[in-house]
């Protein structure tokens, strides 16, 4: 009967250590989700970014092109369409850094 009693506190220590390891691990699953949520995060911000980058270092050099066959009504367009896209993204990353 003895032998009994030892086995099963031995038996309900083991049981508390599994839910304590459980415990832990369901914490550190809830924390690489939170990284996870943010890396995806981070990922499409830098997605935007590089688009964006794209389209700026096009319209530069189509108002190079402009400037070169000395079309400047087309260069002027093109300046401001650059400055509007420039102010558009730094809006937006302001509202993201202050997200």
């Amino acid at each position: 009967m003895k032998k009994l009693r030892v086995k099963k506190d031995e038996i309900n220590k083991e049981q508390n250590n599994i839910k304590e390891v459980q415990g832990q691990l369901r914490q550190k699953l809830e924390a690489i989700d939170v990284e996870c949520e943010q890396l995806q995060q981070e990922t499409i911000m830098v997605t935007r970014h590089s688009v964006n980058t794209h389209f700026r270092l096009a319209l530069m050099f189509q108002i190079l092109k402009a400037r070169k066959n000395h079309d400047f009504s087309q260069a002027s367009q093109l300046t401001s369409a650059l400055r509007s896209l420039s102010s558009y993204s730094h809006f937006l990353h302001l509202n993201y850094c202050q997200n």
